[in-house]
């Protein structure tokens, strides 16, 4: 991008940036459009890790605020549980601290067609769709709902709505799993970016990284669950409800010169945050096995070239390095996990890309 042809965007990058900041209110409503051809890289995750952060709350239309769900957790017992549930016909909602999802009565191949119409009538493509593996994966979106509503917009209406940008995008991934009752497991991870200045000319902009926004992910639960049958007012009741708060531990360490990371909870609990953690962190999940505790995917080495890094390449057409495959395996013994990473063919791998892998997903759990 050249400083001449940058120049009027990047005006109206930082007044809409300035405004959305005051429009971003609570209440405001969800209006996905996606960012088109460009974010369509689908690659593991580049190794800088966020910190969490709750700070983005929902905008949609009779969402979860920040400010009731923290009310809820007020009152909520410390020390309970480790899950709790409510149910509405065939489909309940599972909390276990901040991780919601969904159990649904129906086998997995009767709610495929669902869900992808449900992203599709969100204002999203789906860049991924593997009804095989269970996984669909929406591209680079926009919530257009947060732009500035000022003078200049309302006047000129859509006539210059293209050259408006909120500064943030949003990647949403959902997993399909069956459980052990013949139903099926809905899981929804958020991934965000924002559009930053690259200097300090305020001529050229860059994408990094924001945190995963869990409420986000909640709120699309909320509306997931009225697509498949619950009512808009039984939905909200049950996603104001706060989750069992429950301290969790995830320590990486050394076995037999190998990396690992180690849960002090059993596996059912364990499987589930680490899947989680790959699809929150970006990970390619090329396929599952739950009853050997596999995960397969892939991953993208690293080099010592300087090179945008993985959010500053989501607008090229291809990744520069490779991906490798490797296996994420979980292995439990009563209420103790030990999370390892394996190479292609199945053997402990004690690389230092082994070492990277286990620091993303143990840094996405903590």
């Amino acid at each position: 991008m050249n400083a001449a042809a940058a120049t009027p965007r990047l005006s109206l990058l930082a007044l809409a940036l300035a405004l959305s900041a005051c429009s971003a209110l609570e209440g405001d409503k969800i209006d996905y459009k996606s960012a088109g051809k460009g974010p369509s890289l689908e690659v593991p995750p580049d190794l800088t890790q966020l910190s969490r952060d709750s700070r983005y709350t929902i905008p949609g239309s009779g969402p979860v605020s920040a400010a009731a769900l923290q009310a809820g957790q007020a009152s909520q017992p410390t020390g309970t549980s480790n899950a709790a549930a409510q149910v509405l016909g065939d489909v309940r909602i599972e909390r276990d601290g901040n991780q919601r999802w969904l159990v649904i009565s129906r086998p997995a191949d009767k709610l495929w067609e669902p869900v992808r119409e449900f992203w599709q009538e969100s204002g999203f493509n789906l860049e991924k769709a593997d009804a095989n593996v269970g996984i669909m994966e929406t591209d680079w979106a926009e919530n257009r709902a947060k732009l500035p509503q000022d003078f200049i917009r309302s006047t000129l209406g859509k006539v210059l709505d293209s050259l408006y940008s909120t500064g943030e995008r949003d990647k949403f991934r959902t997993r399909l799993e069956r459980n052990a009752s013949g139903g099926t497991d809905i899981y929804i991870t958020h991934r965000g970016m924002v559009e930053v200045y690259s200097n300090t000319a305020k001529d050229t902009t860059i994408w990094q990284p924001r945190p995963s926004d869990p409420e986000l992910e909640t709120e699309f639960l909320r509306r997931l669950m009225v697509k498949l049958g619950v009512s808009q007012e039984q939905s909200k009741a049950i996603a104001a409800s706060a989750p069992a708060q429950r301290a969790q531990s995830a320590r990486m360490a050394t076995v037999n010169n190998q990396p690992v990371l180690q849960l002090d909870e059993g596996f059912d609990r364990a499987w589930r945050r680490v899947g989680l953690a790959l699809d929150r962190t970006g990970f390619t999940v090329e396929d599952r096995n739950r009853n050997e505790g596999t995960y397969y995917v892939r991953y993208v080495e690293p080099t010592d070239k300087k090179e945008p890094g993985f959010f500053g390449k989501l607008f090229s057409s291809s990744p520069a390095v490779p991906p490798l495959k490797y296996r994420i395996v979980v292995r439990s013994q009563g209420e103790s996990t030990t999370v390892s990473v394996h190479n292609e063919a199945g053997a402990p791998e004690s690389s230092a890309n082994a070492e990277r892998i286990v620091r993303v997903i143990a840094d996405d759990l903590k």
